[in-house]
């Protein structure tokens, strides 16, 4: 650390030179190789340095969130997290096989004057049918010249109706809120940028009357501004620190919202695999206290963010308008824990395309007669059982029922009593054909099972094709590296192996490769890594202690004290292990002050070389991953 800062300081000296050019110019390669040294979160490789040109430099260093700008990508790159303004008629759409579904229509825009309405389906435009037309050729035709008109033949229901609408400049907002069924607050948000607090503070003042369960959905949202980010998730969680950015010569920032809470109300948050970045940290704001739930697919993982100098920061180094974002930081949310690779983790994993039809059911009020399903899970949510059992619902509710993990209490009834539920019981009293049970078949009565169980709802493991788990065998280094790789959601790399006896065309290669990269787990020497080998229970400990630190910003700060590696409690296990053996038994505790430990077992009762199982390995990830608050249970 230290040699680093020091380098980081003589870098610091060269840029403060470089300041002060002879002459303005776009970013010089000597300028940008003292801006990377200076400001990128990791060490830079002297070779990536070395390059000619800032491309071949970027391309080298890998990262594709590190980019240069010319002036004109400068100003898209900066539109793209604003409202956009168009000439059209202000409708959001998808293509269909009658032609063209309207999925929202804009307000004061030539589409709502004309009285167009959201599940309308537009079958021509100027007398050309739009049946089995893309949506990029429906468009064009519908957009047009500022001041011209365009005829839409459209149909509602059984009845067809036709407007003649004056095409204009119309602002398409990246966020916008709507009121469903006449007590649900929805909020799509596409970004987060200078006008986001804004429109959640209008949906706030306009809908918070009414609604009693708020909808907020990041499905594809990019990210975008880390402060407007968490300023939005502010109005559901009140002013406090919500995040930390951590820089690459370790200092944490705490990322606080000042908004007062404006919504008392639960809410859901819809996510998806291109939810990434300031998104996340929304989505893991609400996780982290507890004020409401997650539904959809695991998010991006973008656990790292970035800043952009321009020439608002080095006017000297940027006077064209061009500009360079670099990582400079890595996220942390409230509770400490990253999403760097491994992403969010929802609550309700289920399909992102049922996510929305889930939410709503959650969202039914609480019962007078109906029979209905009532979660106790981060909250009480109903779901009226007719609803749920309907045609159009049917699909989102048995993914609901798949979804739910065995801590979270089911009852059914009416209000007046409750009974005790089961989710594979309803499926099978409803005739859910569909359901299917997400774990594992020989986990049920073993020990740690539930652990295996856990993980299965969340997709996080994998059997061993035909639903079973084997939570007695014992696992082999190959095995714990795939077991990791699908927990973190670790993107496979392409190059060579890097030990003689792995092969990148393994199914085992690419992991190992991946968790080596991570620096998680590395070779037994002489370029070998021994993948058959099984892993004993002091590798295990160590390689889940690193596992642990990277995952989490307060274990990562924890040290052990020198006089611990003499105690009792850590005689019998070797040095190097010592470090890792603390910190996941002894290093925590209650709020009562007694240790916790996250071990399978009390430590007094593991010998170290034994041979580690797939159970006590799923359970030391689950005891991890749910005690720093990655996994909900």
């Amino acid at each position: 650390m230290r040699y680093r800062f020091s380098m980081r300081v003589c870098a610091l000296i060269l840029l403060l030179a470089l300041l002060v050019p002879p002459t303005a110019q776009a970013l010089t390669v000597p300028e940008a190789r003292t801006l990377l040294s200076v400001y990128y979160i990791d060490d830079i490789p002297p070779e990536v340095l070395e390059k000619e040109t800032i491309p071949d430099m970027l391309e080298a260093l890998g990262d594709p969130y590190t980019s240069y700008f010319t002036a004109e990508e400068y100003g898209q790159f900066i539109s793209s997290m604003r409202d956009q303004d168009i000439v059209g008629v202000g409708i959001s759409a998808r293509a269909c096989d009658e032609g063209l579904l309207l999925q929202r229509v804009y307000e004061d825009t030539p589409a709502a004057r004309g009285g167009l309405q959201a599940g309308d389906i537009i079958v021509s435009v100027d007398g050309r049918a739009a049946a089995g037309e893309s949506l990029e050729t429906l468009t064009g035709w519908i957009q047009g010249a500022a001041g011209t008109r365009v005829r839409l033949d459209c149909r509602r229901g059984e009845t067809l109706y036709t407007a003649v609408l004056t095409r204009g400049t119309v602002v398409i907002p990246a966020t916008v809120s709507e009121l469903w069924e006449g007590h649900i607050g929805y909020i799509d948000c596409d970004t987060f940028g200078g006008e986001t607090l804004a429109h959640f503070v209008q949906a706030a003042e306009r809908y918070g009357a009414q609604a009693d369960r708020w909808i907020v959905d990041l499905r594809g949202n990019s990210g975008g501004e880390v402060a407007a980010a968490i300023e939005a998730a502010g109005v559901f969680t009140g002013p406090g620190t919500l995040a930390f950015l951590r820089n690459g010569a370790g200092r944490i920032r705490s990322c606080t919202s000042s908004q007062e809470a404006l919504l008392q109300s639960p809410v859901l948050v819809l996510t998806d695999q291109d939810t990434a970045s300031a998104a996340e940290l929304f989505a893991a704001a609400i996780r982290d206290t507890g004020r409401g739930l997650i539904v959809g697919s695991r998010t991006f993982g973008k656990g790292v963010a970035q800043n952009v100098l321009d020439q608002n920061v080095f006017p000297q180094l940027f006077p064209d308008g061009d500009a360079l974002k670099i990582t400079t930081s890595r996220f942390y949310s409230a509770a400490g824990s990253t999403d760097d690779t491994i992403g969010v983790l929802p609550h309700l994993t289920a399909a992102p395309e049922l996510a929305a039809d889930i939410a709503k059911l959650l969202c039914a009020p609480p019962p007078e007669e109906e029979e209905t399903l009532r979660l106790d899970w981060y909250g009480t949510w109903y779901v009226n059982l007719e609803q749920a059992l309907s045609a159009d619902c049917r699909t989102a509710f048995t993914a609901l029922l798949e979804a739910l993990p065995a801590g979270a209490e089911l009852y059914t009834g009416s209000g007046g009593s409750w009974r005790e539920a089961g989710a594979e019981a309803l499926a099978e009293q409803y005739g859910l054909d569909g359901y299917q049970y997400r774990g594992f078949s020989d986990t049920g009565g073993a020990p740690r099972g539930g652990a295996a169980r856990a993980q299965g709802l969340t997709r996080l493991l994998q059997g061993n094709g035909s639903g079973a788990y084997r939570p007695d065998a014992p696992l082999t280094r190959a095995e714990l590296c795939v077991l990791l790789a699908q927990v973190l959601n670790c993107y496979y790399p392409a190059g060579e192996s890097r030990f003689s006896d792995v092969s990148m065309d393994t199914w085992y290669g690419p992991a190992v490769y991946a968790l080596t990269d991570l620096g998680l787990v590395s070779g037994v020497g002489g370029d070998r890594f021994c993948p058959g080998d099984p892993v004993s229970r002091e590798q295990l400990i160590a390689v889940m202690g690193r596992l642990a630190r990277r995952l989490n910003l307060f274990l990562d700060m924890e040290e052990m004290p020198k006089e611990t590696g003499g105690s009792e409690a850590l005689s019998g296990w070797p040095e190097w292990a010592k470090p890792q053996v603390w910190l996941l038994a002894l290093s925590q505790t209650t709020l009562q002050g007694e240790t916790l430990s996250l071990l399978w077992a009390p430590l007094e009762e593991i010998v170290p070389t034994e041979p580690a199982t797939r159970g006590e390995t799923a359970a030391l990830v689950f005891s991890l991953l749910a005690y720093i608050g990655i996994l909900p249970v």
